[in-house]
């Protein structure tokens, strides 16, 4: 395969990786501010969506690795 194109779907996969993360990252201090406020179960609610994002963030992970090591064959 080729390794340039390998590197940009790489980059590619990690672009969105952080972009999930960032938006998790917003929505967990959005729940933190809830629940600081004395709204626990609103801070859950809103919370919700963590979930999802991390997921996909860790597929994308694991795309990374395995276009890494198909690069090696």
């Amino acid at each position: 395969m080729n390794s340039a194109i390998i590197d940009q779907a790489i980059t590619a996969c990690f672009t969105e990786i952080h972009s999930r993360l960032s938006e998790a990252a917003r929505i967990a201090k959005a729940a933190e501010a809830c629940a600081l406020a004395g709204s626990v179960a609103e801070g859950i609610s809103v919370s919700m969506d963590i979930e999802q994002l991390i997921y996909e963030a860790g597929r994308l992970h694991d795309a990374t690795s395995l276009l890494k090591r198909l690069s090696r064959d």
